[in-house]
């Protein structure tokens, strides 16, 4: 077992004590710290590096640059692709320095391939089950909402649709075997208004503008002084905030996101588990 050995034990342990306070911070503030995120990437390598010195053999150090270059690219591909906002992307980079487990490059391309996959599954069944307690904490506010949602998105649906047919018309011809799977399809749209509903429901909240932190997600682009501050992505940048904080007085709409640090948690255990049962060998 890979978990068997000290220096994986110890690394291991690193990571799952930054991503609870990882949690923490998240849950409360619905951030996450760049200096927390960062320090485990320094602690990390540092505690690499000592090793390497203490055992003679610097590949343990080099497995640790590997996985920052791959948390690197990971971590901004789900950032640009908007999976990820800019704290779970940061921590999912320093979690990298921890992931290569292996002195076999082999392997711990298959540990960080079992790492994602475990928790974007545990953390989308995560994200399920906090949108259903959402929804039931504000039912009425949520089905006026998919009402809303369902008439402005019926293209959606009638192309959901046709596309089903066709991949029906399709595979009946040819590949009888995939017939059924066209039906998934159908849960695009569902699954679509299904989260708007949430998101315009349950998570658009009004802030006074000194509660206001930066990165946050404005549900609204708003005009501060003449100039105007966009509803983005990357959320409200420090210059703005301070703007705001001078300038604007009334209160704020912004949207909130289901904290997702959890997802790593579920990652980091799963690992666990697999490792437990020799799978990694």
């Amino acid at each position: 077992m890979l978990l068997s050995s000290e220096p994986n034990l110890f690394l291991f342990g690193f990571g799952i004590f930054w991503i609870i306070g990882a949690i923490l911070q998240d849950l409360h503030r619905r951030e996450v710290d760049n200096v927390w995120n960062f320090s485990l990437i320094g602690i990390a390598l540092a505690y690499r590096l000592a090793m390497s010195i203490f055992m003679g053999d610097y590949l343990f150090f080099l497995m640790g640059l590997f996985g920052l270059g791959a948390g690197l690219i990971l971590g901004n591909l789900f950032y640009y692709l908007r999976l990820f906002a800019g704290g779970d992307a940061k921590l999912l980079i320093a979690l990298s320095v921890v992931l290569p487990l292996s002195s076999h490059l082999r392997i711990n391309l298959e540990i960080f391939g079992w790492f994602i996959l475990l928790f974007l599954i545990g953390g989308s069944l995560y994200v399920l089950v906090w949108s259903l307690f959402l929804v039931a904490f504000n039912f009425k506010r949520f089905c006026r909402e998919v009402k809303t949602q369902t008439r402005a998105h019926v293209s959606l649906f009638i192309s959901s649709l046709i596309v089903v047919v066709v991949w029906v018309v399709f595979s009946f011809f040819f590949f009888k075997s995939l017939l059924l799977i066209g039906f998934i399809f159908l849960l695009f749209p569902i699954l679509f208004v299904f989260a708007k509903g949430v998101e315009e429901s349950c998570m658009v909240k009004a802030v006074a503008p000194q509660n206001l932190t930066e990165g946050e997600w404005l549900y609204e682009d708003i005009f501060v002084g003449g100039k105007k501050i966009a509803a983005r992505w990357e959320g409200v940048s420090k210059r703005e905030l301070a703007l705001i904080k001078e300038k604007y007085r009334r209160k704020i709409l912004i949207k909130q996101g289901i904290p997702f640090t959890p997802g790593f948690l579920i990652g980091f255990l799963g690992l666990v588990a697999l490792d437990f049962f020799g799978f990694f060998l």
